[in-house]
């Protein structure tokens, strides 16, 4: 079998041959724009988060149900 090597490659192996082939084939020129859109996308996510669960909490706390007046007796 011509491709029975590939049985013994584990995933790090395999992610490691990736990378060097992406290195390899014109990537390296890209790896920093790659990196400043994975940086992006990271913060871009955390705002969206945090707007998400802001809005969470204004939806709970309208929600929520509002005490009784208390009777002066």
């Amino acid at each position: 079998m011509v491709f029975g090597f590939l049985q013994n490659i584990g995933p790090w192996q395999l992610l490691i041959c990736v990378v060097v082939a992406f290195v390899l084939f014109g990537g390296a020129k890209k790896i920093p724009d790659l990196a400043k859109a994975l940086g992006k996308a990271k913060s871009e996510f955390k705002k969206g988060i945090a707007e998400g669960e802001k809005e969470e909490a204004e939806l709970e706390k309208d929600l929520k149900p509002e005490e009784p007046a208390k009777e002066l007796v």
